[in-house]
């Protein structure tokens, strides 16, 4: 029996912040959930299942949040899954609600997605030495420089092309108003002039330590033919795992990346991506991310992703506009980072992003990737119902 179709009805999100003192973790939560349900038209009698998604818990110090949110996320009486994929959680926690619906269990799945980073700290949690594991004692940045490196080697890129996408995404997240960094003046000489933390990623290429959480209403045809407005239909869904060391591993540009694009785009009945997708929201932590990113999805075929930065195609006014919301580098809330790139996909289809909404937007990439770069989470959405 073929899937059911299943379209994104509402998504909220919460003001990204440093510090969210102003809420517990359940406010933090609810914050995003009820803007999502308004934006949904829907009440709690009309949600059937929960699934949340986060990071590792010792990026808060609290074990199996879940347990303890489960009153405020609505679950009570309700089936209620965790996911856990590291980085890209967000986008296997919306996968994994998306596949409710589509399997014909549930009419209208929430997820909702979260990190509260304040109460613990992220660089502590990825550096503790876990059994059977490899400790990462630099934290992420030290961790993704050497693939960096690598890239630009392989590639050739000149140096400017990670500031080039740092002023960018800083720029778009200035026409966000639940961004975490606006930086309207921020300017190539600015970011070149940032102190370097790993060479080659200075400080104004990176991602900051947000408070966050992301919310989406999932619902079956029927749900979505409800809405009073817009849905964001969901095209295709694909994710990959490999190992995160294994003899003759390409870290620039992981296999399990190239095969859950692949997969995306034949599911969707794309051919050429960069040609028919109108805006992508990709997991881009640290700017050099984004060329070695375009290279993985397919988008830059014949030529080197670096080049399509550089020719300005990745701009909101570009061939194929990435992150005109700010995307990770202007908030990264990590467990929710991934679900916020998905739920920004679906905004641009519904017509709904406001300031940065890319006119005449039809097809949206929502895309996260996790852990050493090994798991990876990607769907395409669109305005019009898929055949």
């Amino acid at each position: 029996m073929s899937a059911r179709r299943a379209a994104i009805l509402g998504t909220g999100q919460t003001h990204h912040r440093t510090k969210r003192t102003d809420v517990s973790m359940p406010g933090l939560l609810r914050e995003a959930i009820d803007r999502a349900m308004a934006d949904a038209h829907v009440e709690w009698k009309d949600i059937d299942a929960v699934v949340i998604g986060k990071a590792p818990d010792l990026f808060e110090g609290v074990m199996m949040p879940e347990l303890f949110l489960a009153d405020a996320l609505g679950a009570v009486g309700k089936p209620l899954l965790r996911v856990h994929t590291a980085g890209s959680v967000g986008g296997s926690t919306s996968i994994v609600a998306a596949t409710q619906v589509m399997a014909g269990v549930h009419r209208r799945v929430l997820a909702v997605a979260f990190e509260k980073q304040s109460e613990s700290n992220a660089m502590w949690g990825l550096s503790i030495a876990p059994p059977f594991s490899m400790p990462v004692g630099a934290g992420a940045g030290g961790y993704f420089a050497p693939h960096v490196r690598a890239y630009i080697q392989r590639s050739g890129a000149p140096e400017h092309i990670g500031a080039m996408v740092a002023v960018k995404d800083r720029r778009n997240g200035a026409l966000n108003p639940y961004a975490h960094l606006r930086q309207p003046d921020i300017t190539l000489e600015s970011v070149q002039a940032s102190q370097m933390l790993w060479d080659p990623i200075r400080y104004d290429e990176t991602c900051p330590s947000s408070d966050g959480a992301c919310a989406m209403v999932i619902g079956d045809e029927e749900a979505a033919a409800a809405v009073d407005g817009t849905v964001a239909w969901i095209h295709a869904t694909a994710m990959r795992t490999e190992p995160t060391t294994f003899a003759g591993r390409d870290q620039v540009n992981p296999q399990a990346g190239r095969d859950a694009a692949a997969a995306l785009w034949r599911k969707a009945g794309i051919d050429d991506p960069l040609r028919e997708v109108d805006a992508a929201e990709i997991y881009v932590p640290f700017s050099w991310f984004e060329p070695m990113w375009l290279e993985n999805l397919g988008f830059a075929r014949d030529t080197p992703g670096w080049k399509l930065t550089e020719a300005g195609a990745t701009e909101r006014s570009g061939e194929l506009p990435v992150n005109p919301s700010g995307g990770v580098l202007c908030s990264n809330p990590i467990g929710a980072s991934g679900m916020l790139r998905f739920a920004e996909a679906a905004k641009q289809v519904m017509g709904r992003a406001g300031d940065y909404q890319i006119d005449g937007a039809r097809k949206a990439l929502g895309h996260a990737y996790g852990g050493g770069s090994q798991y990876f989470a990607m769907w395409l959405v669109g305005a019009d119902k898929p055949e």
